[in-house]
């Protein structure tokens, strides 16, 4: 099939590659000149293994091009992917401005019949606001004949970065929102060669699906983590809590690891917009209140662990490992380690900071006083403390005698629990995990 793809971001260019691959003619688009200059030189705007090699194989096989010019492209198109971006606006909603740009430019640009596919994650009632943009546009340019032709549905993505290459392949479920037997025929096509399940159900539901899954993981953490803090008041470890409850099938291990919460593109913004979301509604979702405000503590708890242990923070040189939201990306958004960076540099903490993919973004960030330096052990020379902030398999893997000696006070604070399994008080730390 012929697909143009709006939006170059994390699921525009991540499942434009993926259906490139499955054998698909795919444009992507983009506002962003020099993205899409970059992409053209096969460089990707961030950092997912696995991205890079495949975009140059499908630049090579010629199944993917990369433009600024949609009218172009338009002209080929039997569906059209919106995956821009919905941020969150000021009171937590979904800022849909890009969304009902791009719809726009749809409506001025298409001249034949198509589906257009809503990726980006919204809100409930979205997919109908974007199809009567669109026909709006068409109608006043002279195309009412065309404008019933064009049709809506709500295919939200569930990619997890650091694994979206192999979640595209490989997903627990597609789900197709539509109003027609049809349309979902031809976009559980769309999606052959890829092995999992398809659900067709109403636009409305596939909007609110996505919502609810990002909002059940958030709670799952934040419930973790809330057991974590009564494990520490009670000689309680977090650890073997979780390992006992994931091993109930009706609850399952995933999601049960404390630390500093959750963060990222997704998590913090999809659960504000459907707490707002329902509010507008008039339903109080109390619970998503409650998830919000232990994931926003857990990380004041962390802050408070290391200060109140230290004593005074101004002038203490804090050696940190990780910057990114989590591991096998360099998405600094909402990170945990930035946010905690930020605090202790304000406290008057001398900061060297590490971490393998996200330091071009963190400078972009993070004071001036800041040092980054090119390896762990670097950045614990000299240190006072040293914080584990994003769990990055590579932390484990560091001579344990040289951070010692490399260390002026042997003090660990683990804010995701890398290394509580392996005994480091053998080699003569001081360890402080979260809920251990």
């Amino acid at each position: 099939m012929n697909i143009v793809i709006i939006g170059t971001g994390y699921v525009g260019l991540v499942s434009g590659l993926g259906l490139a691959k499955l054998g698909h003619r795919v444009a992507c688009v983009d506002t962003d000149e020099s993205k899409i200059q970059r992409l053209d030189m096969g460089e990707p705007p961030f950092f997912e293994p696995g991205l890079s090699e495949l975009l140059h194989d499908m630049q090579n096989t010629g199944h993917v091009v990369f433009t600024s010019n949609i009218a172009e492209v338009l002209a080929d198109a039997e569906i059209i992917i919106l995956a821009v971006g919905t941020p969150p606006g000021r009171n937590g909603e979904a800022d849909l401005s890009y969304l009902f740009t791009a719809a726009e430019s749809i409506g001025q640009n298409l001249e034949h019949e198509a589906i257009v596919v809503v990726k980006s994650t919204v809100p409930v009632g979205t997919n109908r606001q974007v199809i009567d943009r669109i026909r709006s546009v068409m109608k006043e340019r002279g195309r009412d004949d065309l404008s019933p032709l064009v049709q809506i549905a709500s295919v939200p993505e569930f990619l997890r970065e650091g694994s979206a290459l192999q979640d595209f392949m490989n997903p627990d479920r597609v789900v197709i929102g539509c109003d027609d037997e049809i349309i979902f025929m031809i976009l559980d096509r769309l999606h052959d060669g890829i092995n999992g399940p398809r659900l067709m159900m109403s636009v409305e539901s596939a909007e609110l699906s996505k919502y609810a899954a990002n909002a059940f993981l958030a709670t799952k953490i934040s419930f973790i983590n809330e057991i974590a803090n009564i494990a520490e008041r009670t000689g309680g470890n977090v650890l073997d809590v979780a390992k006992s409850i994931g091993l109930d099938k009706r609850i399952g291990p995933h999601f049960l690891k404390a630390g500093l919460g959750y963060g990222g593109s997704c998590f913090p913004k999809d659960v504000s917009a459907l707490r707002q979301l329902a509010g507008v509604k008039g339903y109080d979702f109390k619970l998503l209140s409650a998830v919000i405000e232990a994931n926003n503590r857990q990380r004041e708890n962390f802050f408070k662990k290391v200060e109140s242990n230290l004593v005074n923070l101004k002038g203490r040189k804090l050696a940190v490992w990780g910057l990114a939201f989590k591991n096998n990306t360099d998405d600094i958004r909402d990170s945990a380690a930035i946010d905690l960076v930020q605090r202790l540099y304000a406290r008057g903490a001398e900061l060297v900071v590490y971490d393998p993919e996200a330091m071009a973004n963190a400078r972009r960030v993070l004071p001036d006083g800041i040092e980054f330096v090119a390896t762990p052990i670097d950045a614990a020379r000299g240190a006072e403390a040293l914080l584990i902030l994003t769990e990055w398999p590579e932390f484990r893997g560091v001579s344990w005698p040289t951070l010692l000696d490399s260390m002026v006070e042997p003090k660990i604070f683990d804010g995701r629990n890398l290394l509580a399994d392996l005994d480091l008080a053998k080699w003569g730390f001081e360890y402080h995990g979260v809920g251990i």
